[in-house]
């Protein structure tokens, strides 16, 4: 793989992406690099990026979330390191056990769930596990950022002995206070705080009579501030033990930092290692914000983009609310080129820069906006000419830089090359452009290059009509409204739709067929023919996706009633199994209930015995041995089995109690015939149809032939009047 021209990248707008993943970024180390991120040189370093950043992006759907990462920058801190005799602050030396610790925490995690994060568990592998620049740290500054008392012996002492002046110094300044406070020589606020020193607030009045060092006065002059003379000497002691401190201090910040510089390699291993890690999850960010997946890369040329988005056309019109149309364009060896030809507006440059865009972030490691079954290759270089390249600082015309640009093309296309053209000859003379247009076509043919180009020029249609390997492609509009419908249709080229647009933007009709006499009658008819074929398409692509979504349908709805049919046919085989399993039990529960009868006739236990034998064995002989578990297995299925029938039974019970509920108070509703004698009637939940005998006080006397009850009227319903 080749280095990518900065041209392309320029063309394609890749430095947008860089800034967006920059932004997602959470260390400032990851944000610059993530300004750097470009196209690899080497397929292995390719690969090892993109699982990167698909094995992250898994980790927000599983459940074994990748731990914090996040670190402040320690450059400063390795500089100084390389610079003999140096001494670190503590605030580095925190942020160098914070990364320390960070590395620590998560290499157990990779190797934990390696089958995970196979690819970041293997990067993990290649940075030390060290415990020891923690342990030293820890050994001498607190998580407060302060140096521990016992960091040595000789510190331990200082400030002991540091301890003990200011008792004294606290116990005869309290003494003093207490002195002239009740000498009244001070004045209400008694004391104050002058460079770190307690002094007596006295009245100026009286500053001759207290002895001490004046430490200054009031803006008033009214107050003046004095440290007792008792204090004094335990001042001068604690300056001195503060500068032994000091100087303690330093001396164990230089001895650690001392400690720490044979590891200046782990260090920058460490820094590269989480910086990688930011940006590989800034990365995963970015792709899950698009949808974007990784996928397949294919050892062959093909480049089979289903369902492609233009990531940044994407992801600003997510933001307002608006949609975007996907793209689907194939490229092979045996469709190595397509020419893109129709109207303006129609999404042909989008097309290409969607094309190119999604093949430069595949190449830097990124992950892509596609369908799952899209299919990528990698290309040595990209070549790209897209948009008005007009260079007023080199004195060069639209043609003149285009003519540059072509000719650095011919140096570098080959087999392995994807180039990308837009408005293919423009900016000269039609026919003079288009015929040069149409050799460099030829010669990037004749080399077997890939590539996708946009044009108006009727010669590079059927050009690519004429070329095996190459073919037409246009942007499909609505042949009524003349509206773009963002949607690429392989296999034709595309009209202009140049009158057409016209007429319908107001241009008068006349003026329309005066420029049709003066071009070419075939070329209007050629134009017209293609305008023609792209309407008939268009009819064509509606009943295709109509007749496409009737088979999708009948496939699901087929496939519903295989699984249901499939469901059924267990579910009858469980039942089946419970039914002989109960028919076998009612079976024997009667033979042993035989046996027991005529043991309570007869009082004899041998015949009994054998009887029983004889039944258990011929129950035995039909049953196998089995395991533990397999009874176990047994036994759980024909309690699921049980539980499903009951619960069947259950459902069936409550409908038809429901359906019977709902049948009473639909009778009820209904207005109740008078019953007179004669009538034929049965009870609301009998069948037995008998005859009213007589009726007396809201009772009946119904009469079933063999017999007769006395019954409620209420509970009678009419069967048949009397006649």
């Amino acid at each position: 793989m080749n280095k990518i021209h900065p041209k392309t990248l320029q063309d394609l707008e890749f430095s947008t992406v860089c800034n967006h993943i920059s932004e997602l970024c959470s260390t400032d180390s990851g944000k610059e690099k993530a300004h750097k991120i470009s196209p690899y040189t080497q397929k292995e370093h390719l690969l090892s990026a993109l699982n990167l950043t698909n094995e992250y992006l898994s980790s927000f759907q599983n459940e074994n979330s990748i731990p914090n990462h996040y670190f402040e920058s320690i450059d400063n801190e390795i500089k100084l390191l390389k610079i003999e005799n140096a001494q670190i602050e503590i605030n580095g030396f925190r942020k160098i056990a914070s990364i320390s610790n960070t590395v620590n925490t998560l290499i157990p995690f990779f190797r934990k769930f390696r089958e995970y994060y196979p690819t970041i568990h293997d990067t993990s592998e290649k940075i030390e596990y060290n415990k020891e620049i923690v342990k030293a740290i820890e050994k001498v500054i607190d998580r407060f950022g302060e140096i521990k008392d016992d960091a040595t012996d000789e510190l331990y002492t200082i400030r002991k002995q540091i301890g003990v002046v200011k008792a004294k110094i606290n116990q005869s300044f309290s003494s003093a206070l207490s002195t002239y406070s009740s000498a009244d020589y001070l004045d209400d606020i008694r004391e104050t705080v002058v460079d770190n020193r307690r002094v007596l607030a006295v009245k100026a009045m009286y500053r001759r009579k207290v002895k001490g060092s004046i430490m200054g006065s009031s803006k008033t002059g009214s107050i003046v501030y004095i440290e007792p003379e008792a204090t004094l000497q335990y001042s001068r002691e604690l300056n001195n033990l503060e500068y032994d401190e000091k100087e303690e201090i330093k001396r164990i910040l230089k001895a650690l930092t001392d400690f720490l510089r044979p590891y200046i390699p782990l260090l920058e291993d460490y820094q590269d290692f989480l910086t990688l890690i930011d940006i590989v999850s800034a990365k995963a960010k970015y792709a899950h914000r698009m949808n974007a997946i990784l996928p397949k890369i294919s050892e062959n040329k093909t480049l089979n983009l289903i369902d492609a988005y233009h990531p940044l056309l994407y992801l600003t019109n997510k933001s307002k609310g608006n949609k975007t149309y996907p793209q689907t364009i194939q490229l092979t060896p045996e469709n190595r080129i397509i020419v893109i030809s129709g109207p303006n507006a129609g999404g042909k440059s989008i097309t290409l820069k969607t094309v190119g865009l999604l093949q430069l972030m595949l190449q830097s490691g990124l992950l892509i906006p596609v369908h799952e079954r899209s299919e990528v290759c990698i290309f040595d270089r990209i070549l790209t000419d897209i948009g008005d390249n007009q260079s007023i600082e080199n004195h060069l015309s639209t043609y003149s830089y285009r003519l540059k640009n072509m000719n650095y093309f011919l140096k570098k296309c080959n087999s392995k090359t994807l180039f990308l053209i837009d408005e293919f000859g423009t900016g000269s003379d039609p026919e003079l452009g288009g015929a040069l247009a149409e050799t460099f076509l030829e010669e990037f043919y004749h080399r077997e290059a890939f590539g996708i180009i946009t044009t108006h020029y009727a010669n590079l249609k059927m050009l690519a009509n004429e070329l095996p390997h190459a073919t037409n492609a246009n942007m499909l509009f609505d042949n009524k409204t003349l509206e773009p419908v963002f949607r690429l249709i392989l296999g034709e080229a595309g009209s202009s739709f140049t009158f057409e647009v016209a007429q319908k933007n107001g241009i008068p009709y006349g003026l329309i067929n005066r420029a049709k006499k003066k071009i070419e009658r075939g070329k209007v008819r050629f134009d017209a023919t293609i305008a023609k074929l792209q309407k008939e398409r268009s009819k064509m692509e509606k009943t295709s996706s109509a007749l496409k979504d009737e088979e999708i349908k009948a496939k699901e709805e087929a496939k519903r009633l295989e699984e249901l049919n499939t469901k059924i046919k267990s579910k009858l085989e469980n039942y089946q199994e419970l039914y002989d399993h109960n028919q076998r039990m009612i079976y024997l529960g009667n033979k042993i209930n035989d046996i027991s009868e005529k043991y309570f006739n007869d009082k004899k236990r041998r015949p009994l015995i054998a009887e029983f034998l004889k039944i258990v064995e011929t129950e035995n002989s039909k049953r196998k041995k089995k395991t533990t578990a397999e009874k176990k297995a047994e036994k759980v299925k024909k309690q699921q089995v049980e539980q499903e029938v009951i619960k069947e039974v259950k459902v069936i019970r409550e409908k038809k109690k429901k359906e019977k509920q709902k049948a009473i108070k639909k009778d009820q509703n209904k207005p109740k015939p008078v019953l007179k004698v004669g009538d034929r009637v049965r009870l609301q939940d009998g069948k037995a149809v008998g005859s009213i005998d007589t009726i007396e006080k809201n009772k009946a006397v119904v009469n079933y032939g063999l017999f007769t009850t006395n019954v409620s009227i209420d509970q009678l319903e009419l069967v048949e009047a009397k006649k």
